[in-house]
Parts: C-alpha cells; structure tokens; sequence
C-alpha cells in the first residue's frame, strides 16, 4: 500500500493546527504538527515531509527565514513549502515567493482550497521523468543529473526555477503566456496567481547571472521566451 503522504504543520496555535490536521487526516494526509522553527526541524531531521505548510509568525525563527534556510539546504531544497499567513498585500506576497514558497495561502481560508492546493503541489513534485540534455547559446540542462551550467560554469537553480528553465529551453523561440506557464510548469492549479510567475522569472534570472539570464526575454503583453539572441537588453 502507497504510504500517505506526510504533511508537516508549522503553527503556533493550536486550534489552527488542530483543524488543518483533522482535515488532512479525512483526506488521506498524514498531517505532523510542529508548533515553532526548532520543533519543526526536529520533525524534518527525522522524516522528510512531503510538504510544509508554514505560518508566517512564529515564536522565535519567522516562516521567512525557515524557508530560506529549508531552501539552502541540499536535503530540504526540493520540498513544496505552502506559506499561511494573514498577511495578504502583495508585497508581503512577493516576499514570502521570494523566500522559497511554492505557493502563499491567505487566512481565513477554506479548507477544500487549502486540500486543492496541497494536491496540486505534491503533484508537481512528481513531474515526468526526463533523462535528456537541453542546450542554448552556452546553457545546458542535464534534467537526469539536475544540473544547470552557463558556459561549462555550473548554476545553482532552485526546483521551481529548475523546471521553468526546462520548459522554456525545451520551446526556444516560443513566446508563453504566464497562464501557459502556470498550466505547463506548475500544472492545473486554478489558484495560483499569475504574479507568481514574474517572481519566478526573476528569481531565475537571478540564478542565471546577467549573461544567461538576458536570454530569458520578457515580450510586453504577450508572455516570457528564451532566445539564443537575446536583445541588447531585454524588456524587465
């Protein structure tokens, strides 16, 4: 038998975590409650969850600064991380994507939503298996080895980053809408916004450096494409 998925809860109150766990519970997830950063890491160091879900306002160690460091980690890197917070302005949106959440849940929120984008999330983090080598101007992925290198120099992508690149090397010249992109990189997830899709842009330029990323081309209202001639400066 399949093992449920593990869910791992950070929140500080409880009436929160309890509600979130029973739903989970109903719906085949194997939810772990952690109530602070250091209980959490105590639960990541001895099973890996399969997601997170992570309050903002902790006691000590902010969810901000757990997702940075759950994203530098080589171990945690690639576990989908869902932000839940009260905070819902963009910024603080932007924030919490920059960060290194996969996804950003304002409160209150229904649970069938939060369940819709737990699924989706797992989901994603179980792409098709794609063992080829894409190459572009000096850029070469290796999606078998997860290795992105820039003129043999080699990159550090994060997994959201990593899979966007892929796509877009995979249909250079192409211009893709940022509803195309959500539908192809990150799947049927009705509730992400398409905001978050420039975040991801920018953190991959970001990741790329100034020359491989000037390759990654945004077409005013059209969409983003990878080019082996990028202009001399792309539109931001």
């Amino acid at each position: 038998m399949k093992p449920q998925p593990r869910i791992l809860i950070v929140e500080d109150e409880p009436a929160i975590a309890e509600l979130v766990a029973v739903n989970l519970r109903h719906n085949g997830l194997s939810p772990v409650w952690a109530e602070d950063g250091d209980s959490a890491q105590r639960a990541i160091d001895a099973v890996l969850p399969d997601a997170i879900l992570l309050d903002w306002m902790l006691p000590g160690q902010t969810g901000l600064a757990l997702a940075r460091r759950w994203r530098a980690d080589p171990r945690t890197k690639g576990i989908p991380i869902l932000m839940l917070t009260a905070r819902g302005d963009e910024g603080d949106k932007v924030q919490g994507l920059d960060a290194g959440a996969d996804d950003y849940i304002t409160k209150p929120f229904s649970t069938q939503e939060l369940l819709a984008r737990i699924r989706a999330v797992l989901r994603r983090r179980s792409p098709e298996k794609a063992d080829d080598t894409v190459t572009l101007a000096g850029l070469s992925l290796d999606a078998g080895s997860y290795r992105v290198t820039w003129q043999g120099r080699a990159l550090k992508l994060g997994p959201t980053e990593f899979k966007l690149l892929n796509f877009l090397m995979k249909h250079p010249e192409r211009v893709h809408s940022r509803q195309q992109l959500l539908d192809k990189v990150w799947g049927d997830h009705v509730f992400i916004e398409e905001r978050t899709v420039d975040v991801h842009v920018k953190r991959l330029r970001e990741a790329l450096g100034p020359s491989a990323g000037a390759l990654v081309e945004t077409v005013r209202g059209a969409g983003y494409r990878i080019t082996a001639q990028p202009a001399t400066r792309s539109a931001a």
